[in-house]
Parts: C-alpha cells; sequence; structure tokens
C-alpha cells in the first residue's frame, strides 16, 4: 500500500522545469529523478553479476 502511495507523489518533473529558476535548477531536476533508476539498474547488475559467478 505505501509503494502504491509513494508512486502516486511522484513530483511532476515537467512542472518543477517550468518553474525552475536557472539552467543548473533544472540539471539538479533531470540528475534527481534519474539517479535512483541508475542506482537500482547498479544493484540489480551487482546482484546478477555476483549471481552468475558463483555458479560458474
Amino acid at each position: 500500500m505505501k509503494a502504491l502511495v509513494f508512486l502516486l507523489q511522484q513530483p511532476d518533473i515537467e512542472k518543477k522545469m517550468q518553474e525552475a529558476p536557472d539552467k543548473s535548477y533544472e540539471i539538479g531536476v533531470v540528475i534527481g529523478a534519474f539517479l535512483p533508476f541508475l542506482v537500482l539498474v547498479g544493484i540489480a547488475f551487482a546482484i546478477y553479476h555476483y549471481r552468475r559467478k558463483k555458479n560458474s
């Protein structure tokens, strides 16, 4: 249930980009939006690599 609430509370990136005071804030918004995804991909790859190495 908490995951559903979390997904519904995701910030609107387009709105933040339009209200950004300058370009550096926009860059921060983009990095903040993609960083959690990249961290999860990195963790998944590390687990995959560890399990593959363990089975070989």
